[in-house]
This record gives C-alpha cells, sequence and structure tokens, in this order.
C-alpha cells in the first residue's frame, strides 16, 4: 500500500480502478465498512468498484496496493465478478453516511456527516477514523470555528451513528446528490439500487422531477414500480410528465388498470396523450417502442436549420441521427410524410439548401403494428440508429430508436444481472478466500 495517511471518501468516488499492470478494473463507487457494537472506528472492509459491464463488485481492502489522488492500483487484475450484496452489520460509506444527522458525543449538539475518512492501522487495516461535520445553523453553536463551518471530528467524538440510528432516524440527502451531478443517470441508477430501501426514499425524495425521471428510465422494472409505489400519485405524474413518453408508456404499462388510468389523469393531457397513444400499441410493436417526439421540420425548412435541431443536448444520438420532413403540422401525428434526412446527409449539404430537396424518400417507413423481428431485420438491412413510423395515411407517428430494440431483444432482467453474465463464454475470474466470504 503506498504511504498515505488520510483518505476522504468523497475524494475516491468515481476514481478509475487499476490492476498491476496498468488494465482497467472499473469504477471505485463507494466504501464498505463495518460498523462495531462498541465505539471504536468501523473497520473499512473494501471498495464497491463498478466494473465495465455496470455490474458492482466488492473488492476487499487487502487487494489495494495505492491509492492516489486519480486512482486505485490493485495488487491483482483478477476480481471476483459476484454482484456486491451489503451485509447487515455493514454501512456504505457514501450511500448511507453522508448526510446522516448524529450528535457531538461531549456536548449532545446536532452535527450532519459530510464526509468520512479513512486512515491506515499498524496493521495494515483501514478504519474510519474521522468525520467531516458540519452543525445545523439553527443550532446552538457548540463546535469551535465559523458557525455552519466543517469540523473534522474523531469517529469517538461522534455519536448516533449505530446501524439501528442509520435505519431509523430521517436523514437527508444533499452531499450524496452533489456527488450523482457528476454521474450519468445509469450510473446514479446502480448506485440507487445498493441501497436501503429507506435510504433509496429519502434521495428519491430530494432529488428534483427530471433527475428522478432520468434515473427511472435506468431502473429494472421492478424497481421502477417500487419507485412508483412509494412516491405520492402527484409526484409521480409529475416525474412521469418529465420522463420520455416511450419510457412513461413502458412504465404504466406494468401498473395495474386502476393505477395507470389514476396516473394518467393527474398528468397534463398535453404530456399524457402521447403517452396514452404508445399505450395503444402492444410493446413489441414499432408502435409500443416509438418516441412520439423526434425532430420534425417543415418542407422549407433549410439545412442550417435542420443541425441546429441536431445539437440539442437534450437528444439522444440516436435520435439525433435522422430529421425527419413532413406537411404541417409537425406534431406527431403529423402531416403528410414526405422523407428523412441521415445528419451525415446534412453535412455534405450547403446550410442554405431546403431539407425536402435531399429527403430520403425511397427508404420505406415501419408501418406501427411492425413486430420486433420485422424491427430487428430492417435495422439490420438499411444499416440505420432510428426509423421512422408511418401510419397508413401518410401521417409519421412517430420514430423507432436501435437502442429500444435492443433493450427488448436482450433477456428480462438483463440490468440487474450485468452484461457479462449474457456470455456464456466469458470466463469467470477467480475467487480469492476473502472475495468468498463476502459474497
Amino acid at each position: 500500500m503506498a504511504a498515505v495517511n488520510r483518505v476522504f471518501a468523497a475524494q475516491l468516488a468515481g476514481l478509475p480502478v487499476f490492476g498491476p499492470d496498468g488494465e482497467s478494473i472499473g469504477k471505485a463507487r463507494d466504501l464498505v465498512a463495518g460498523l462495531r457494537l462498541d465505539h471504536q472506528p468501523p473497520r473499512v472492509l473494501g471498495l464497491v468498484v463498478e466494473v465495465s459491464t455496470r455490474r458492482r463488485v466488492f473488492v476487499p481492502m487487502l487487494r489495494v496496493t495505492a491509492i492516489e489522488s486519480n486512482a486505485v492500483t490493485l495488487a491483482t487484475g483478477s476480481v471476483n465478478m459476484r454482484r456486491f450484496h451489503q451485509r447487515p452489520n455493514e454501512v456504505l460509506v457514501l450511500g448511507q453516511l453522508l448526510d446522516a444527522r448524529a450528535h457531538l458525543a461531549s456536548s449532545g449538539a446536532r452535527l450532519t456527516v459530510v464526509d468520512a475518512a479513512m486512515e491506515p492501522t499498524r496493521t495494515r487495516d483501514w478504519v474510519l477514523a474521522k468525520l467531516a461535520v458540519r452543525q445545523p445553523r439553527t443550532g446552538p453553536l457548540k463546535l469551535t470555528g465559523r458557525r455552519g463551518g466543517l469540523q473534522v471530528l474523531s469517529w469517538e467524538d461522534v455519536s448516533g451513528l449505530g446501524l439501528a440510528d442509520l435505519g431509523t432516524q430521517p436523514q437527508g440527502a444533499g452531499q450524496l446528490l452533489m456527488l450523482f451531478d457528476t454521474m450519468r443517470a445509469v450510473d446514479v441508477a446502480a448506485t440507487l439500487r445498493d441501497l436501503p430501501l429507506k435510504r433509496r426514499h429519502e434521495v428519491a425524495d430530494a432529488m428534483d422531477d427530471e433527475k428522478l425521471a432520468d434515473v427511472l428510465e435506468e431502473l429494472p422494472e421492478d424497481d421502477q414500480k417500487e419507485l412508483v409505489d412509494y412516491l405520492a400519485d402527484e409526484r409521480a405524474a409529475d416525474v412521469l410528465e418529465a420522463m420520455s413518453p416511450d419510457d412513461a408508456a413502458d412504465l404504466l404499462g406494468e401498473l395495474g388498470p386502476t393505477e395507470q388510468t389514476r396516473l394518467l389523469e393527474l398528468m397534463h393531457p398535453d404530456e399524457s396523450g402521447p403517452v396514452r397513444r404508445l399505450l395503444a400499441y402492444s410493446s413489441d410493436t414499432a408502435g409500443g417502442l416509438m418516441t412520439p417526439e423526434p425532430i420534425v421540420l417543415a418542407p422549407d425548412a433549410t439545412v442550417a436549420e435542420a443541425l441546429a435541431h441536431i445539437r440539442n443536448p437534450d437528444l439522444t444520438s440516436a435520435l439525433a441521427s435522422m430529421v425527419f420532413v413532413c406537411r404541417p403540422p409537425q406534431a406527431t401525428p403529423t402531416g403528410r410524410y414526405i422523407g428523412c434526412v441521415h445528419f451525415q446527409r446534412l453535412l455534405r449539404r450547403p446550410p442554405a439548401e431546403l431539407v425536402a430537396s435531399v429527403a430520403d424518400t425511397d427508404l420505406p417507413p415501419l408501418p406501427p403494428a411492425a413486430p420486433l423481428a420485422e424491427l430487428t431485420r430492417y435495422f439490420a438491412a438499411y444499416n440505420l440508429t432510428c426509423a421512422p413510423v408511418v401510419d397508413t395515411r401518410d401521417h409519421l407517428l412517430g420514430a423507432v430508436t436501435v437502442d429500444d430494440v435492443l433493450d427488448h431483444l436482450l433477456p428480462d432482467g438483463w440490468r440487474e444481472t450485468g452484461l457479462r453474465d449474457l456470455d456464456p463464454a466469458t470466463p469467470a475470474s477467480p475467487d480469492s478466500p476473502a472475495e468468498s466470504d463476502h459474497a
């Protein structure tokens, strides 16, 4: 282990993890500590590392040989690939200790945990020796230093961080959300799944509707339904409005008819209308998989306007790969569908040229009833990432993207198991005794 005297947990979040020869293992996502019955500092058991398949695995601290400001190095490139599962006596330092409410042991003054630092011992163990805390500004000043300022205290100086306390007392989520701001929605979703149910609900309560909507779209169906059931109906409807219509329709399609109807009625008509239209189609057809919000332009729009729409950072790369040319109205279902233009063709045309003059009118559109097998053949045959869905009256209804097709082709539960488990030919890493003991 490199000579390091103190490492704060928040500094580890997201650091790349490498093997001894520089091979990439994944990213550090959390620390696992074992809480004690006495008031001694908890022993740090290991790291939660997210590997390339987005699976989160446990790496014992004995495997860690160096912790630097920009990376973590392991003694071996072989890790146990079994998914990390938290034990009853363990705490996730970032997931559960951050924002925890505690007390100054000497006076009982209220504190909020902002970060935790681990330090090495003479036996090569690591313990959570220090806590960075902040005192609520409304409380009486008990700590030295500026009112409301940060203080670094020894673990023994702080009380109220036992398993029973963390499992029952209310807890904020401000510090954890600050970490989430640096992570993709899919990574936040994976972190949320690893948290205990109480903590998961606290984090969901603290998120704004747009962020929670992004995270919900990346969660497995069972976790989506659990969170929607937890949220108040009005909040659930607001989050559904913030989701893309196709993802909202997929989620509502998993709910019972009564709950589905109740949430749709609470949504704004402009937001619920596209979702209702998607629910009218089977989920494994072009109509059920499409998004009703592709880029749609009038025939007199210019290439420059089309490129400006493609630059919208809120669009996925698949949706941004193609624009569709239709007669007014441009909202789906549109007026008569004319054709589509791939963004590469737009890049090769003069900015002032009209999109109608460069539209591909020969590409056959998909009917809304096209089954999944037909969709896969269509995308393979035409080498597309986005395709138009048009009804019998030549109205553009939406667009299907290749990621939605892949989502339905993969086995149920692929988000939980990770992509590695889908390939039976991939060899498993050998288990070390320490790793096997934790799995």
